[in-house]
């Protein structure tokens, strides 16, 4: 760990790198925020929460704010050590979160955290959060960066949601929770944003920013109550496809428009060792399809369609039909000499 002012270290640090021939920027010095947000922990903001807290060490010393380190230093966040900036894969999960569900990773208090129903392999955390009571498409990162770009309401991003209120819909709700709408609780008005009726209680809206539970307090500025809130889309990120509680990893043409569009160069992608148990869990995250159940109509046609198999086949002796009769009338005559004995009075006829 160094401080701010302390250039003995990083020309030495330059001079091991030059050294080695070695150009790698893991080697240059940045900030412990940034580089706890490059690695994936959390944004810049909470790193420093974290740092203030002494929650971080870094080569076994409590970290300050301001401090700089590189992947050579030994960095500690809550017990547990960081891999270097260089050596994590950049990864973004596109995740379909469940109402009653609460982004945060650790609550004694709640039933339901993001770590209980996302098992990746490699740690992320949410970029742009989701309150309990509502569902939908949720993005998961180990990219400091892109949570920094994405949580910035500067930046305009849209994000898409369906609501469900509890009252039918009127031209004058409508239009005014497109010009924007007061919020005393939070001193300010919401931007202008894009809303259209989707059925007689339902409409979708599309928002730039991210106040705290700015939907249901836009709603009952006008009287109305929120029954249902689903997001289904995040800049280009949709929901489409992603089964309920379920995760998918974003890849390929839709990752690098996602990075393009909140300004930052999207990772390198390419086959590497990381991807493989990334891919297993993906896999075991994938729905179960249950076998087609047959009424007992159906099941009785398919036995009595069934071929009558050879009982010789199995290694045991064939029965002819004639000893197959034999056998009913033996096993019928006690109850034939009792029926006889009934109609006779008790005489044997």
């Amino acid at each position: 760990m160094i401080g701010e002012n302390d250039g003995e270290f990083i020309v030495r640090h330059a001079l091991s790198a030059e050294k080695k021939g070695c150009e790698d920027k893991s080697m240059e010095p940045m900030r412990l925020n940034k580089y706890l947000a490059q690695c994936g922990v959390c944004s810049r903001r909470d790193a420093d929460h974290l740092i203030e807290r002494g929650k971080v060490t870094v080569n076994g010393q409590t970290a300050s704010l301001g401090a700089l380190v590189t992947d050579v230093d030994t960095v500690v966040v809550n017990g547990k050590p960081l891999k270097g900036v260089a050596e994590t894969r950049k990864v973004v999960l596109a995740f379909y979160k469940p109402a009653g569900v609460i982004c945060t990773e650790r609550d004694r208090h709640a039933e339901k955290v993001l770590s209980d129903l996302v098992q990746y392999p490699i740690r992320v955390t949410y970029a742009g959060r989701l309150d309990k009571d509502s569902e939908g498409l949720l993005l998961l990162t180990n990219d400091g960066d892109l949570i920094e770009a994405m949580m910035r309401g500067s930046h305009c991003h849209e994000k898409e949601y369906i609501v469900k209120v509890n009252k039918e819909l009127t031209q004058e709700f409508l239009k005014g929770l497109a010009e924007g709408v007061y919020l005393p609780d939070l001193d300010c008005t919401t931007r202008p944003c894009r809303v259209e009726p989707t059925g007689k209680f339902t409409f979708r809206i599309v928002l730039t920013q991210g106040l705290n539970r700015q939907i249901r307090r836009m709603c009952e500025a006008f009287g109305y109550h929120t029954r249902k809130l689903q997001r289904v889309r995040v800049v280009n990120i949709r929901l489409d496809g992603i089964p309920y509680g379920k995760y998918r990893e974003v890849t390929g043409k839709e990752l690098e428009e996602l990075y393009r569009a909140v300004g930052l160069k999207a990772p390198e992608q390419g086959d590497s060792k990381q991807d493989k148990p990334a891919q297993d869990k993906l896999e075991q995250t994938a729905p179960k399809r249950d076998k087609p159940t047959q009424n007992k109509s159906e099941q009785t046609a398919s036995k009595r369609n069934r071929p009558v198999q050879n009982r010789s086949e199995q290694g045991r002796p064939a029965q002819t039909g004639q000893r197959k009769y034999k056998l009913a009338q033996d096993k019928s005559a006690p109850y034939r000499s009792e029926v006889r004995r009934h109609r006779t009075g008790g005489r044997e006829a």
